[in-house]
């Protein structure tokens, strides 16, 4: 027996178990047990409160053939191993004592509960009573799956059991007195409301529930006298409405016929009137007819005088036009002689101006001759003053010659140099191919790098993005530091990228690899935190793995089908090699065939290796630490997707340095052929000076042939502009004599021309003066037909005026009669009877006017068709039988208000009965429930809650906690905190009802389970220093298991359940020669 160290006694055991094999048609009968009971240990010493259990007994129950346990007053802690029946004994207090098997959690009949193999089962509670203890007792029948039930020994009723079981306030049912361990978690899910009526029956006065439930079934009461009353007071009002509607009804009918009679007698006088107005109006027409006819008789004789006067006016106009036509032909011949006559004289002067402009010409020819002749002798004495001045020539062929030799020299060295110059040319575009060939090699394995990049953007975007950013910041790390493991890692053949997929983890292959922990941090802070993206990163070993060579030779493995170790399939960057030799191990991991496949059995055993792949397959394997066997696990190998891309790294640094090595040779290049360059600029330069030299001596020898040439040109220039003279005096002679012939011409065509302007004028004058006497007859005309038009149009007016009102005049003579007709026939009077006199009497109290009957009648027939559809004798009736619903419906409605009345005052007297002492016991379970928290350095608060203080049944218990100081308080749900923080929470809570002491004992089973060994502790000192209060109620607390060194109470009873096949029989267990044996065992052992 192991008995706890503390500074508290050791506890004295108080279970005796035995479990034995027994054939399975083994009974317990009832009679047994009254001739022949369960031994009865020795009760603990102290104070019972009223309906403690005192003594359990269990036969053939569950894991036990016969037990009995006798449980203190206080806290009774029941420690056992899993397994050993300690729930069995919370089993039989909530079967014992009428509890339902559902109550467990574990099964739902009762028979589930008698042990295997038997067909009875029997529990037997004790419970403590001043007057005498209650036993209570319960035989399970397994095959007809009922109970039977004893009462100190006497057959009972189920619910009289139940009954003594509630009158000493046990509740099996409630979670707050009775918490088995299938329901430990059932307790956080109760809902407010359910913890409240829970703790009601707990803890509270007996009569606290009785009255909640009188308030919820008052208030539903109350809910539906209101709804009633409501939906009553709406109807009566409905009725009243009604009525009071059909009450006007009757008036309005009498109104209606008021209205029908007024119309009628309108209607009457309606067509009398409007034969009346109709005859005014034709006596009216026919007197303007009268008058217009006679205007239209006035108008037709004032017409005559003036047709006569504008057919004079027209014969008079056309005598005068023919004149005038005549007259414009004489004009118009006239004008044309002028005109020719005018043309002679302006060709005269264009004769006489042409001559004048011929003897300029030849002046100013002249006088340009006598300037060249005059220039050239000048220039002919310059040429023979330098011709006598220039030297001579034969001493300059020495210099020419020497000048030639340099310039032949100096032409072969630039030729030299411009073939050199070609061919650094073609070697640099030579280069310059090989360049562009070496950078598209270089472009091309980049493509394949962009793709794999492409597959990392698409599945990890924010691997991608992180590197972006490390390409864009690298100089903020101060060792190297390598991109995403799938971007590094370069398959020497692509078919083997799937064992490199399958061995790394997808979480390693997009990390970052780092040399350094500084710059780890730098990344992370700046891509996790700032960027809030999801990345991974590693650091590789300080002492590098990546060369590390393997346990094992590959020519050792090479019989089994093995051609490689991973390592050795792919290549990367030293940092990243390193990290997955250290990590994943690739340098001892060999890849097979399908021949590896085939021996796999024998490579399993002889090789002894962790893992190893064959073709299409992964094997993992381990050695048994017990058995030293080789246990071996396969799995199929994935498709690879991101390695498949090979970039051959290594060919591409080479590529990278010939591209260096080009660009150093272009330089080369590109620097010779600069100098070269400036070589044949200097070159052409001297070139140039020399040509010029030589220019200028050829030019100074051969000067003086030249000078005499010119000079000779110019003396032949001279002669030949003297021969070419001009005699101006006989030509100013000719040009006069043929100007004065032109003048005389012309004095003789401007005479003839004078002659002919004048006639013309007289002709213009003679036509102008029959224009004018045209012009003063046609204004006459014009106004004569003015004034005939005028005539005429208001002849035609007042004769379509006439017309019209004669017509009208015969229209409205008809619609007399019709009219006359109408208004006798409306009155019901024959042709030649006179109106009688009371329509004349009537006619006069009514308008006199159309427009005022045609609007009074509007007036009344909307008013009578508002009165449409009314019944007398219908509305009477029904009026009169509605005033009596009425009346019947006011005294039910009183009746209903003053029930309602009686409910709000029974509800106001049971509230304030239940309320406050609710208040005042939440308010104490707060403060304990605070206090224990607090202890504990945490926070709770317990409180009573409802939306609304009228709603009884919505009224509840809400628990908030906080475990941590930087959180706020948040209710206790099944979902927020976590199940330790539950399990104290639930605890805390059923301790804080003990002290308040209602129930009689309490029952915790395996609560501190889910508890970490800090709050376990507090826990327990909490559990201890409440439940071993004097006056509180009965504890029983089932464990498992303890920590060590918890303070413990003399108080406490401490129950160990042990199970084996070994354990004494009850009959045979005796404490107090154990505690001898003890003793002797301390005594002789040495000190």
């Amino acid at each position: 027996m192991a008995t706890p160290s503390g500074k508290a006694a050791p506890p004295n055991p108080q279970v005796s178990k035995r479990s034995l094999p027994r054939d399975a048609s083994s009974e317990v009968p009832s009679k047994r047990k009254n001739s022949n009971p369960l031994p009865t240990l020795p009760r603990p010493s102290g104070t019972f409160v009223e309906g403690s259990i005192v003594r359990i007994a269990m036969e053939n129950f569950l894991t036990y053939d016969i037990c009995e346990v006798s449980p203190g007053p206080h806290l009774n802690m029941i420690i056992g191993a899993n397994g050993t029946g300690k729930s069995s004994i919370v089993c039989a207090i909530c079967l014992g004592l009428a509890g339902k098997p559902a109550f467990m959690g574990r099964a739902d009949k009762v028979g589930f509960f008698v042990k295997r193999g038997c067909s009875k089962g029997l529990v037997e509670i004790e419970l403590f009573r001043t007057s005498g203890n209650l036993i209570i007792t319960r035989e399970i029948d397994v095959i007809k799956n009922q109970s039977f039930w004893f009462i100190n020994k006497k057959p009972v009723t189920q619910k009289i059991v139940e009954e003594q079981v509630a009158a000493l306030n046990i509740q099996v049912g409630n979670l707050c007195q009775f918490l088995p361990q299938d329901k430990v978690g059932e307790f956080a899910k109760l809902s407010k409301i359910e913890l409240l009526e829970a703790t009601e029956k707990s803890v509270g006065p007996p009569e606290m529930h009785r009255y909640h439930c009188e308030l919820k079934n008052f208030r539903e009461k109350e809910k539906q006298l209101e709804t009633s009353c409501k939906e009553k007071t709406e109807y009566l009002e409905k009725m009243v409405q009604r009525n009071e509607r059909y009450k006007q009804d009757v008036e309005r009918f009498y109104e209606r016929k008021r209205h029908l009679d007024l119309i009628e007698m309108l209607e009457a006088k309606r067509p009398w009137v409007e034969y009346e107005n109709v005859r005014q109006e034709y006596e009216g027409v026919k007197l303007i007819r009268d008058r217009v006819k006679e205007e239209v008789r006035k108008l037709k004789e004032g017409q005559i005088p003036m047709t006569r006067r504008i057919e004079e006016i027209d014969r008079q106009r056309h005598t005068l036009e023919v004149r005038i036509k005549e007259k414009s032909t004489d004009i118009k011949e006239a004008s044309q002689k002028c005109k020719q006559r005018q043309d002679l004289i302006e060709r005269k002067d264009r004769q006489i101006k042409e001559l004048q402009q011929a003897l300029t010409v030849k002046q100013n020819e002249e006088l340009d001759r006598q300037k060249r002749i005059s220039n050239t002798r000048k220039m002919i004495e310059d040429l023979q003053s330098e011709l006598k001045t220039a030297e001579n020539c034969e001493n300059l062929q020495p210099q020419i010659d020497t000048v030639t030799n340099d310039l032949r020299r100096v032409q072969e060295e630039k030729a030299l140099c411009e073939g050199e110059i070609i061919d650094k040319q073609r070697e640099k575009e030579m280069l310059e191919k090989q360049r562009r060939s070496v950078s598209d090699h270089i472009t091309r394995f980049d493509n394949l790098m962009n793709q794999k990049e492409d597959k990392l953007r698409q599945r990890y975007r924010d691997t991608y993005d992180a590197v972006l950013w490390l390409r864009n910041n690298r100089d903020r790390f101060k060792q190297r530091v390598c991109e995403p493991i799938m971007l590094t890692i370069n398959m020497k053949d692509n078919k083997n990228a799937k064992y490199v997929e399958n061995h790394i983890s997808s979480n390693d292959l997009r990390a970052f690899v780092f040399e350094s922990q500084e710059d780890m941090e730098i990344f992370l802070r700046e891509v996790r935190d700032n960027k809030k993206l999801r990345v991974n990163a590693v650091i590789a070993p300080k002492i590098s793995y990546a060369d590390k060579a393997p346990s094992r030779s590959l020519n050792d493995l090479k019989q089994y089908g093995f051609f490689s170790y991973l390592r050795e399939l792919f290549d990367a960057p030293d940092p990243v090699m390193s990290y997955l030799c250290c990590q994943y191990h690739i340098h001892e991991v060999p890849v097979g065939t399908e021949r590896t496949r085939e021996r796999i059995e024998r490579v399993i055993q002889e090789t002894r290796l962790k893992q190893i792949y064959t073709a299409e397959e992964k094997y993992v394997l381990k050695t048994s630490v017990y058995s030293n066997k080789v246990i071996s696990s396969n799995t199929s190998l994935k498709v690879a997707q991101f390695l498949t891309v090979t970039v051959d790294l290594e060919q591409r640094r080479h590529l990278e340095e010939q591209l260096k090595e080009m660009n150093r040779q272009l330089e080369a290049v590109d620097s010779g052929l600069a100098a070269l360059r400036d070589t044949n600029r200097h070159l052409e330069l001297k070139d140039n000076e020399l040509r010029l030299k030589k220019k200028e001596l050829l030019e100074r020898k051969t000067r003086k042939r030249q000078l005499e040439q010119k000079i000779s040109s110019k003396l032949a220039s001279i002669r030949l502009m003297e021969q070419d003279t001009c005699n101006l005096e006989e030509e100013e002679r000719k040009a006069s004599t043929k100007i004065k012939e032109i003048n005389v011409q012309k004095a003789k065509l401007v005479t003839e021309l004078t002659g002919l302007v004048k006639i013309c004028t007289s002709f213009q004058i003679q036509k102008v003066d029959l224009i004018l006497q045209n012009t003063t007859v046609i204004s006459e005309k014009n106004k004569l037909e003015a004034d005939y038009m005028a005539s005429s149009s208001q002849l035609r007016v007042t004769e379509q005026q006439f017309i019209e009102l004669d017509d009208n005049r015969q229209r409205l003579l008809q619609k007399c009669k019709e009219l006359m007709k109408k208004a006798r026939q409306v009155c019901n009077l024959s042709a030649d009877q006179a109106v009688p006199q009371e329509f004349q009497t009537a006619f006069q109290d009514l308008p006199n006017t159309l427009d005022e009957i045609d609007a009074l009648l509007t007036e009344e027939r909307s008013r009578a068709s508002c009165f449409t559809g009314l019944n007398p004798s219908v509305v009477v009736e029904e009026y009169s039988k509605r005033e009596v619903e009425i009346q019947q419906l006011t005294e039910e409605l009183q009746g209903k208000k003053v029930e309602l009345d009686e409910y709000r005052e029974n509800i106001s007297q049971v509230k304030e009965r239940w309320l406050n002492p609710l208040k005042e016991l939440v308010e104490k379970i707060n403060e304990k429930f605070s206090n224990f928290f607090s202890s504990m350095q945490c926070a709770g608060e317990v409180d009573l809650h409802t939306e609304n203080e009228e709603d009884y049944d919505k009224y509840g218990i809400r628990i908030r906690v906080k475990f941590r100081s930087s959180t706020q308080l948040h209710e206790l749900t099944p979902h927020h905190q976590s199940g330790g923080e539950r399990s104290v929470s639930t605890m805390l809570y059923l301790m804080a009802l003990q002290e308040l002491n209602r129930c009689p004992f309490r029952v915790v089973d395996e609560i501190n389970q889910g508890m970490d060994p800090i709050n376990e502790r507090r826990v327990f000192e909490m559990v201890v220093n409440t439940a071993c209060k004097e006056n509180t109620s009965q504890y029983f607390f089932i464990t498992p298991k303890l920590l060590q060194n918890l303070p413990y109470s003399e108080k406490m009873t401490v129950l160990f359940v042990y199970n084996g096949p070994h354990m004494l029989e009850p009959n045979r267990w005796n404490l107090k020669a154990f505690q001898r044996r003890r003793r002797r065992i301390t005594f002789t052992q040495p000190q």
